[in-house]
């Protein structure tokens, strides 16, 4: 029975030892024994309505020791370069043109890279702004326990009814795909990270090949992950010291970011997207509609599985302060995100390649 094997796969979901839906570990404010130096470098394209807070937050930060803010500014066509302003510490980096075959994020970073020399290296988005004890929480982490890349899942602006009916799924989804827990053990091979803040040696990333060996990722972060963990171990959590402020006002502006990768998150593979779509009903659809719909067994079970998978939900709900009534609507939630997928595959048999900030990546077939 249908129904039965998605309270069994609930089951394991909610029980099984990575507990993903506890929406932790959290950095909690910390001091690092050293304090060597830090470059920060912030790609930043067409981002005149959030740099100027960003680079304000960064020169905040109460750091012991020495650290650089590295602006790329990527070919940008508005002023982002002029607002990020020329304070002390701040270098700002006219980016050259885009090479054939690398992502433009990840061009911008190589160039920061390049321009920099300290031990440690902070790629931060230019949406980001960070409490003035991130930095040194940070590089705690990296030191104790030991580890050669820290990465955090910032909190993402949660205010219009578009991004508090989505942006905590998409968290919680990444939760999901990505336990931190398993990413956070060294013997599990599972990597990720969130690209939003990442700390990590110089040393590392010169041993794992460089950014020019992810050149053409799209997932920059994950990428990146893997190549760092394949060598050494890394650190992925929650921050409670940095917020996006990108905002996400309509349905079409999320509905957007994800078609831009989630079939290259399938890698291009229609074997594997067919997979996940089968998989996501079987999750998220089965259980509600044998709720709505059944009786007897298939009733009791459907009820099992949606009540599980309505109070795994709860603490992501919890860390954007939410009520709990959303996670009645995971069903739609996850109806969307499908949705989303399959038009992400579409676009690319299409031929329409990924676009992001007035720049088209081509179709990598």
């Amino acid at each position: 029975m249908i129904a039965a094997l998605a309270l069994l796969i609930w089951l394991w979901l909610v029980f099984a030892p990575v507990r993903f839906w506890e929406s932790t570990p959290e950095l909690t404010p910390a001091q690092p024994s050293d304090a060597p130096d830090v470059d920060i470098i912030i790609p930043a394209r067409d981002e005149a309505e959030t740099i100027a807070p960003v680079i304000a937050s960064l020169l905040a930060q109460d750091y012991p020791g020495h650290f650089r803010l590295i602006l790329v500014d990527d070919n940008s066509t508005d002023n982002t370069a002029t607002l990020a302003g020329h304070a002390t510490g701040l270098t700002i980096i006219t980016g050259a043109a885009k090479p054939s075959g690398w992502s433009g994020k990840l061009w911008a970073l190589a160039q920061g890279v390049a321009a920099s020399e300290a031990p440690l290296i902070l790629f931060t988005d230019a949406d980001i702004t960070h409490d003035p004890r991130h930095l040194a929480t940070l590089v705690a982490r990296l030191q104790a326990p030991r580890v050669d890349m820290v990465s955090e899942m910032v909190r993402l602006n949660c205010v219009s009814w578009a991004e508090r009916f989505l942006i905590p799924a998409f968290v919680y989804f990444f939760q999901m795909l990505y336990p931190f827990a398993s990413v956070n053990d060294p013997l599990n091979p599972r990597a990720a990270a969130a690209g939003g803040t990442i700390l990590l040696r110089r040393e590392a990333l010169a041993r794992s090949g460089g950014l020019a060996r992810i050149k053409h990722a799209l997932i920059d972060d994950v990428s990146l992950a893997r190549e760092i963990k394949a060598r050494g171990p890394i650190f992925l959590g929650h921050s409670g010291l940095a917020v996006s402020i990108r905002k996400y006002p309509h349905i079409a502006d999320i509905w957007n970011m994800i078609t831009r990768t989630a079939f290259t998150q399938l890698n291009y593979n229609p074997l594997l997207l067919a997979a996940t779509i089968i998989g996501l009903a079987l999750v998220w659809l089965v259980a509600p509609y044998e709720v709505a719909f059944g009786h007897g067994l298939g009733f009791i079970f459907g009820l099992g599985a949606s009540i599980l998978a309505i109070l795994s939900y709860f603490p992501t709900l919890a860390r954007y302060r939410l009520s709990r009534a959303y996670a009645l609507t995971l069903p739609f939630i996850a109806l969307f995100y499908m949705a989303a997928t399959i038009a992400s595959a579409f676009g690319h048999w299409r031929g329409q390649g990924a676009k992001w900030k007035h720049r088209a990546y081509g179709n990598p077939a």
